[in-house]
Order: structure tokens, then sequence, then C-alpha cells
């Protein structure tokens, strides 16, 4: 959802890499939505998140960040999933908050995108390089996971 440049985006169900190409080119139109001043992510009815999915959140929080000074807020629900984050270092990114936001009515769909497989694994090892980035946890739980998409195994 987007109201004069405050953005919510709410995901749902078991969130995979088949989604990353549509997510990544949302989160870019709404960077370049000139009237942009805010974004939320709403994790509530979100059942699993893979890691590319872990990694475009994070992209996010650092992109808004850096261009708008801004923190954004996750709201997420799920026990699992909380523990995700923290085990992610999100808490440095998002603002998290473990209750609902988002009301389902003012929801639209974002358009699915399909890409080659080659695009869509420069997504996926781009989205890992930004979650090693965070910490160094992170950076040994994915990295041979990045050599080995990099090498094309």
């Amino acid at each position: 959802a987007d109201h004069r440049g405050a953005y919510a985006l709410k995901l749902v169900g078991d969130v995979r890499v088949n989604l990353c190409s549509s997510i990544d080119e949302y989160l870019e139109h709404m960077f370049e939505d000139p009237e942009f001043e805010s974004v939320t992510v709403d994790l509530c009815e979100a059942e699993g998140i893979d890691s590319t999915t872990l990694g475009l959140l994070a992209k996010l929080a650092l992109r808004a960040r850096k261009q708008y000074g801004l923190t954004p807020v996750i709201y997420s629900c799920r026990g699992g999933i909380n523990r995700l984050l923290q085990s992610m270092a999100f808490g440095k990114l998002f603002d998290i908050r473990q209750e609902s936001f988002i009301n389902g009515e003012v929801i639209k769909e974002i358009p699915a995108v399909s890409d080659d497989p080659d695009a869509v694994r420069e997504k996926v090892i781009a989205a890992h390089r930004v979650l090693m980035d965070i910490s160094e946890e992170n950076r040994d739980r994915f990295r041979d996971l990045v050599t080995a998409l990099e090498k094309g195994v």
C-alpha cells in the first residue's frame, strides 16, 4: 500500500526466492517515488521468509537510512520470524515491533515479475552480500553459499 509517499509492504505466506524479482522491482519503484517519505514492513501473515527475502529487506533498510535518514519499522507477530530477525541482526536495521499493523483491505498485490535464471542468481547473490555486511555471524553463515553461487554451482 502507499499513500502520499508512505509505503507499507505486507508479506504473506511463504516468501521465497521466486518472488525476489517482484520484490526488488517494487522496492526500486518505491525509492524512485519523488514523494517517498517512509516505509513499513508487515510480516504478521508471513509463514516463512528465506534468506534472499531477508537480504532484500536489509537492502531496503540500508537504502532508506542512506537516502532518507530513516529507520523502517517491521511489524512481526510470529515467534519464529521474530527469532529469525534477531538472529540476522535486523535490530540494527529496523525498529522491530511484535504486533500487527496493516489493514488488509488497503493492500494491493504487486505485479509478478519473471526474470531469467542468471538475473535471479545475481539478485540472490546481492541479497546475501547485504546480509553478510550486517554482522560477522551473517558473514560466516552465508560465505559458502555466496561463493558457490558466484561459481555457478
